[in-house]
């Protein structure tokens, strides 16, 4: 069954196979509800991937399938990555996409943390 018209998760994507130790990363944090990781692309100074040790597809795979403990303890890795790198104080941009439209290459929940310079205006305003 589609899980949010993404498709099934696929135990087979890059995240997942990262979390099995599969494929090494750059590790910034990881407890027992999420792995950071510097990204293999960088679109900013600093870019972190930040996963969580479950297997969802999408945010709103996760906000509807995910236990509370689960929530809380992910987006509690999200700012304590961001606090680690230093940036509360400059500024920060946390970013997921879903979907084709949105340009989700993986379909494993995640979210982009970017910093280390001025980030500018997200959207080209109209």
């Amino acid at each position: 069954m589609p899980v949010n018209g993404l498709g099934q998760y696929d135990d087979g994507n890059v995240f997942a196979r990262i979390l099995r130790g599969e494929i090494p990363c750059k590790r910034v944090y990881e407890d027992e509800f999420a792995l950071a990781f510097h990204d293999i692309a960088p679109q900013a100074p600093l870019h972190v991937l930040v996963i969580p040790k479950t297997r969802y597809v999408s945010l709103a795979d996760f906000s509807t399938g995910a236990s509370e403990a689960e929530i809380a303890g992910f987006w509690r890795a999200v700012t304590t990555v961001a606090k680690q790198l230093e940036l509360e104080t400059p500024g920060y941009r946390v970013l997921t996409n879903m979907g084709p439209n949105s340009g989700q290459e993986v379909p494993h929940f995640h979210v982009h943390i970017f910093g280390g310079k001025p980030l500018g205006h997200m959207l080209v305003r109209t």
